[in-house]
């Protein structure tokens, strides 16, 4: 776990900075600073507080698609001959974003200073992910610097696409959920009720359904802040049970057996397991390792015991096939492919086919998605309306019918 702390320094020019860095020790922090020719002047650990907020505002300021770009313009120009100083300088000098040419600035100087690419971006981990350091030193050791940073490129642009296939997939249904509750709210609240003392006025005698229907009323009136206690206890409640390994299995089953959700995220991870696999084993990883990695960056507990499942398999001797074939959460698809680069030793095209698989359902079913949520909404709303109009209704057919006869 990388700790961020707040120094103050003399750098090479003779002028006195402050900043921040992440690291896992204090010794390493120093390390880092001293590897730049910079004299430390002070170097503390910052406050929890201030460490959020500033893991937070890092986050927010240098966006994935900004390193997406840095990775393919350091390939290109690499790949065309042009010194590693120089690309960077010119990269600095083109991007827009301030805290990106603080970053490369830094990354710059402490190149000119002796160290190495790969070592002058541990002093930024929160701007550049695990995959992307290791892929750079592994490119820098095999002599393929360009190639794994159009790697990296490419693996960080499919996590982007991953991204925003789950947002193009969720925005409707969460639109037709929000908008659908807000009407119901809106008519339970305000509107039935001046209605409703009308009716009572002109001395009506009230069938069931509108007597239920102001009954409805009555309740949403007097408890209407369990609109908003309810789903806070259940956000309450689902934070604490994510704190146990039990609770927090099922919730991630459950994520996985909601109707129609469950097409979302089951493609999701498996997307996610096949471009982390692949990467790494560009990276030149050992299957083992790949697998331990992988198990820990799928954000669901379900898939983590699955994966932790076959890499224990696999180091007692079984093959990835059959390891992945044990566990009931992969499809065939994904055994069957894994077989075939397992058999051809050609895994990590096997992997990148699988992702760009579920990758392109994914968006398929970002697609169709708006089509299947559609009808439920529509039919939901027609039969809440309904029942509110015939509330309505009924008591006013039964004046006019008496205003007839008479």
């Amino acid at each position: 776990m990388n700790v961020q702390y707040t120094y103050q320094v003399v750098d090479t020019t003779g002028q006195t900075t402050k900043g921040v860095l992440e690291a896992e020790s204090l010794e390493e922090a120093t390390t880092s600073l001293t590897s730049r020719g910079m004299y430390i002047l002070t170097i503390s650990e910052s406050s929890a507080l201030v460490t959020t907020i500033g893991r937070l505002f890092n986050r927010r300021r240098i966006k994935r698609e900004e390193v997406i770009d840095l990775a393919n313009n350091l390939s290109v120009m690499i790949g065309a001959g042009i010194p590693l100083l120089t690309a960077l300088d010119d990269i600095g000098n083109a991007v827009t974003n301030p805290t990106l040419q603080a970053v490369l600035s830094e990354i710059k100087q402490s190149v000119e200073q002796g160290s190495s690419f790969s070592d002058s971006l541990e002093a930024h981990v929160r701007v550049f992910p695990d995959v992307f350091r290791r892929l750079v030193r592994v490119g820098e050791e095999s002599g393929r610097f360009e190639k794994s940073l159009a790697d990296v490129a490419i693996h960080l642009q499919r996590i982007e696409n991953l991204s925003g296939a789950i947002k193009r997939a969720l925005i409707y249904p969460i639109f037709a959920i929000v908008t659908t509750l807000g009407a119901l709210i809106f008519w339970m609240v305000y509107v039935l009720p001046k209605i409703i003392e009308t009716l009572k006025g002109l001395g009506v005698k009230l069938p069931l359904l509108t007597r239920a229907l102001i009954f409805s009323s009555n309740l949403s009136q007097r408890f209407w802040y369990l609109a908003i206690l309810l789903p806070l206890l259940l956000l309450i409640v689902l934070r604490l049970m994510r704190r146990t390994e039990r609770g927090l299995y099922l919730i991630d089953l459950l994520k996985l057996k909601l109707p129609i959700y469950k097409l979302i995220e089951y493609n999701r991870l498996l997307a996610l397991f096949a471009e982390q696999a692949r990467i790494l084993i560009i990276s030149g990883l050992t299957i083992d390792k790949t697998f331990s990695i992988v198990s820990e960056v799928m954000g669901n507990e379900v898939f983590r015991r699955a994966i932790t499942g076959v890499r224990e398999d696999i180091t007692y001797g079984s093959t990835i096939a059959d390891s992945i074939r044990r566990q009931h959460v992969f499809p065939a698809l994904i055994v069957r492919m894994v077989g075939v680069g397992e058999n051809s030793g050609t895994l990590d095209n096997q992997f990148s086919f699988l992702a760009s698989h579920y990758l392109k359902r994914l968006d398929d079913i970002s697609e169709k998605l708006g089509k299947i949520i559609e009808p439920l909404v529509i039919a939901t709303v027609g039969v809440l309306f309904a029942f509110i109009i015939s509330g309505l209704l009924l008591p006013v057919y039964d004046l006019v019918s008496k205003v007839g006869k008479g």
